[in-house]
């Protein structure tokens, strides 16, 4: 994993007396990690306390690499951060629900996250052709909005493979717009007079991040806050499908073949895996608290090296029409989770 480099010259000195610069991963773990930690401070701050520390890693991230530069010798790290530290985050992210969790929600409440997380991944890339952008940013923007937000984003680039500018702006929609339904959805659910279990299956269903989903729905009271975070939990778990099935069409569409194979995220089956260890062992409640904080901590090292290989030039170049179907695609959500839960309720 890592180096020592000696010079020709050093070599002929005595061990005490040789310098040496390590190689490897080390460097740019050390970048992530300490972004990730800087993510965490500025959390604590009023004035930002609103946006969780992946956000703002990926906005330091951003502003490091542009400003002051991300060094060769941190890219491999970085790269490690991207690629082995993610999937391991989101194979933990199992650990987060049970089976029994999914259960409480009932036959019609996963029924509606299904159908509406099925019918926004589709109108987004539908309108994202009609808009006239990338298709794989319009994957990337419609799979953090119908399922999680920036987690969502970069695990479904592990079989997407757009390039980093995509994905920090499709983290950048998802995190916008999810902030607007966190601070509207409590006066909403208000004016449409929803009792706590139908506010929280709308929050849960539909507001893009786990963060702005707790936010939101506590605010109705603590039905409606429990509910509603057991209902964006069990959207989570069909994250594992929706990769898998981007897996299999990316393969038969570079080979043209329908039998074409695909490549298999094994770190998907492994969030299913802690899914189903965590619905039969028992994790003490101190224990399972450690996990989730160390979860975020690894998502927020990920985007952080997100951010350090995104150029905002190129960012910039994309214009205003990704943003554009970011906002539609937020409001279709929302709207069509709402229909749904009026209609059966």
């Amino acid at each position: 994993m890592s180096t020592i480099t000696y010079t020709s010259a050093e070599q002929d000195k005595p061990r005490t007396q040789r310098s040496f610069r390590v190689t490897g991963i080390w460097p740019g773990l050390f970048l992530t990690t300490l972004i990730a930690c800087a993510a965490y401070g500025l959390h604590l701050l009023p004035v930002v306390s609103t946006f969780s520390p992946l956000i703002l890693a990926i906005l330091l991230g951003m502003i490091f690499h542009n400003v002051v530069g991300t060094p060769a010798s941190a890219k491999p790290g970085v790269t490690f951060s991207l690629r082995r530290i993610l999937r391991l985050a989101i194979i933990m992210l199992g650990l987060q629900l049970t089976v029994l969790q999914i259960g409480e929600i009932g036959a019609t409440g996963i029924a509606i996250i299904a159908v509406t997380l099925i019918a926004t991944f589709l109108f987004t890339g539908w309108f994202g052709r009609v808009m006239g952008i990338d298709p794989k940013l319009a994957q990337l923007i419609g799979a953090g909005t119908s399922v999680c937000g920036a987690s969502a984003v970069i695990a479904t680039n592990t079989v997407t493979d757009a390039h980093d500018e995509d994905v920090a702006y499709a983290v950048a929609c998802v995190t916008v717009f999810g902030s607007i339904a966190m601070f509207a959805y409590p006066t909403l659910g208000t004016l449409l007079h929803l009792d706590p279990r139908a506010y929280g299956l709308w929050a849960g269903s539909s507001i893009h991040e786990i963060a702005q989903v707790v936010a939101a729905a506590f605010q109705e009271g603590r039905q409606a806050g429990e509910f509603g975070t057991i209902a964006k939990l069990s959207r989570v778990m069909l994250l594992a499908p929706l990769v898998i099935a981007l897996g299999i069409a990316a393969a038969r569409r570079s080979s043209g073949a329908s039998s074409a194979r695909a490549p298999m995220p094994w770190f998907v089956l492994g969030f299913i895996a802690m899914i189903a260890l965590n619905s039969v062992v028992a994790i003490p409640p101190d224990a399972k608290s450690v996990i989730v904080s160390v979860t975020t901590f690894l998502l927020t090292m990920a985007l952080a090296a997100m951010g350090l290989e995104t150029d905002i030039g190129k960012l910039y170049a994309k214009g205003l029409r990704p943003l554009a179907v970011g906002a539609v695609a937020s409001i279709f959500i929302s709207v069509l989770s709402l229909t749904l839960i009026k209609l059966t309720s």
